[in-house]
């Protein structure tokens, strides 16, 4: 009787080459869970130097946010929760609570908050331009450029 020889050759025995090496990264206290279909988490300010913030707090509330309370979270175990207090089995951790948006929602308010930041950029610019001497023109130019190496133009 023949004996079965192992014909796999040593590149096949080795570790795959696409696997990379693991690196070891900090733990960040601000992990959260994944959202819900049609929700996005964010932190919201519930305290800051040891004072409740609850305006900030009342405001998103008002805003449509939710606080995301650990039984709404699957392994809740892994999460930090509050023990005590006004937000008690909310997820938090050092004075932020985890709160949930619709989506929608979300998307109103980044557009409304960009318009706004639209508005304020004209009427600075308009606010300039009524300034401006015809002697030396303002030139209102929001493009930047980088550049790499090269020699200096003297």
């Amino acid at each position: 009787m023949k004996k079965q020889e192992n014909n796999t050759s040593r590149a096949n025995q080795t570790r795959s080459k696409s696997e990379r090496p693991k690196v070891w990264v900090p733990p960040s206290s601000l992990d959260a869970p994944p959202a819900p279909d049609g929700f996005r988490y964010r932190w919201i300010r519930a305290e800051s130097v040891g004072f409740q913030d609850t305006k900030n707090v009342s405001s998103r509330l008002r805003e449509g946010y939710e606080l995301v309370r650990a039984e709404e979270v699957e392994n809740a175990s892994d999460y930090p929760v509050v023990d005590d207090g006004k937000y008690k089995g909310v997820v938090g951790v050092g004075g932020l609570l985890l709160a949930k948006v619709p989506i929608e929602i979300a998307k109103q308010r980044q557009e409304y908050m960009s318009d706004k930041h639209k508005q304020k950029t004209n009427a600075i610019d308009n606010d300039l331009m009524k300034e401006q001497d015809k002697r030396m023109p303002i030139n209102i130019d929001r493009q930047s450029r980088v550049t790499f190496g090269g020699t200096k133009k003297s």
